[in-house]
């Protein structure tokens, strides 16, 4: 029975933002009201007076045209906000959400709060020049109800998670290709605690769009960062704890894996996670984030500091504004595909191929929980559908290092790098089945690339 309660109340959890705007939601003609844009990143956009608007024409799949008829690109960031690329700019805001009782929100889709602006940087200098602040309301207003259940009012999510030996034991009784097994760090565990682990959840099904018409076929068939030109680009294994900073984790594993391909291996940084949990304006927290937004924007924008001069402690604590040292900042990032929606499998090889490590987002199961080693795959129908809508389950961030096929079985699969710690599956890694887009894996990759000026 604790299994499955484990299962309803993760499927409830509030991660992130309890905002619930969907593609179909967000098409469409936006007013920009812009302020004035002459700023810096230390902006403070709580609060700016409009001095200018643009309207903005968001269209299929991720083109971007403005009143003037420029051209640009946009795309959503999860079901959360959109970033839209334009004549030189680039802006983000998260859309618009109230709180109107204790578990129900409701998400306003044709607004969103106050967001960032600035120029899009084109000589490789950093930060970005110009920040402005702005909002953007939609003509066609669209409010949608939602009822999110709150960790901290529920006591029985202080039970313990405990061993679940029969959960392993009808697991390894069901299938050979992979063992799963009993940790012993969960009998210390609360239900509470492996959620924040598993770093949340959302609870909308899936529809994912065409696969790719690429068939991949001039790529190798297997491809390892750990050991190319027999090197390893990727950074030791981390555990983040029970704070739900799993994106921060991954994001900066991809950097580190970043820094270490562009310099050969002579420059094989740390970044610091607690950085981007304490400052980042872009997530929240331990209550999650997105790579997208920390890998890419937050690093884009702002930068990102060595472990060393903000060590990661694993609680929400006050920023520390004197944490200014020397950044390093990501040049180039985006979703594979191009946008949120545009992701296959073909694709993520060849990203990971030529931009290095990426970052992405699973389901986290309580199967998935147990696994030992072998090749992951989780025994359930997968949801179909053929109305374009990107979005899909979603709730922990990892890092895919590489792919491969076992010689023994034929199946191809994915390895990648978790933030559980090195006792948890194969040294802190593991493998799942790819091409099946299991648990999510190949719904919302992202890549990145950091900048080492010459």
């Amino acid at each position: 029975m604790k299994i499955i309660i484990f299962c309803l109340f993760i499927g409830l959890v509030v991660s992130d933002l309890p905002t619930n705007c969907m593609y179909e939601d967000t098409v469409g003609v936006w007013t920009l009201n812009l302020g004035p844009s002459n700023q810096t990143n230390t902006i403070d956009c709580n609060k700016f007076q409009p001095v200018s608007t643009l309207q903005v024409e968001l269209t299929f799949p991720n083109y971007a045209v403005d009143e003037y008829g420029n051209i640009g690109k946009w795309t959503m960031i999860y079901n959360q906000g959109f970033e839209i690329n334009l004549n030189g700019r680039s802006y983000f805001a998260f859309q618009y959400y109230e709180q109107v009782s204790k578990d129900e929100f409701v998400s306003y889709c044709h607004k969103t709060f106050n967001g960032w602006v600035y120029d899009a940087v084109t000589d490789k200098k950093f930060p970005p020049k110009n920040w402005g602040c702005y909002d953007a309301t939609k003509k066609d207003k669209i409010t949608k109800f939602s009822k999110m259940t709150s960790l901290d009012d529920d006591e029985t999510l202080d039970e313990p998670y405990g061993l679940k030996h029969e959960l392993v034991q009808s697991i390894n009784n069901i299938q050979s290709l992979w063992k799963a097994g009993v940790y012993e760090l969960y009998a210390n565990l609360t239900i509470r605690d492996m959620i924040k682990r598993a770093g949340g959840n959302k609870n909308l099904s899936p529809v994912l769009p065409r696969p790719s018409l690429l068939d991949g076929k001039d790529l190798p068939d297997a491809f390892d960062w750990r050991s190319k030109h027999s090197s390893n680009f990727v950074s030791p294994v981390r555990n983040q704890g029970n704070c739900g900073s799993c994106y921060a984790f991954a994001s900066m594993a991809q950097l580190e894996a970043s820094a270490r391909i562009e310099t050969n291996n002579r420059i094989k940084p740390v970044f610091s996670t607690q950085n981007i949990v304490s400052c980042s304006p872009l997530s929240q927290g331990c209550e999650g984030g997105f790579p997208f937004l920390t890998a890419g924007r937050y690093a884009h924008s702002y930068g990102v500091i060595t472990e060393d001069k903000y060590p990661y402690i694993g609680n929400d604590t006050k920023c520390n504004p004197e944490s200014s040292d020397y950044r390093f900042f990501a040049s180039e990032y985006g979703y594979v595909g191009g946008f949120y929606g545009g992701c296959s499998e073909v694709l993520m090889r060849l990203a990971l191929i030529r931009y290095g490590p990426l970052s992405v987002g699973i389901n986290v199961t309580s199967e998935f929980l147990h696994y030992k080693g072998g090749i992951f795959y989780q025994p359930e129908t997968h949801l179909l559908g053929s109305k374009f809508n990107p979005f899909y389950l979603t709730n922990h961030a990892v890092l895919v290092v590489g792919y491969g096929v076992d010689h023994d079985n034929g199946v191809k699969y994915w390895i990648v790098k978790n933030s559980w710690g090195e006792g948890w599956g194969e040294g802190g890694f593991f493998r799942i089945r790819r091409g099946t887009n299991e648990i999510g894996i190949e719904s919302i990759a992202v890549f990145s690339k950091i900048y080492f000026g010459h």
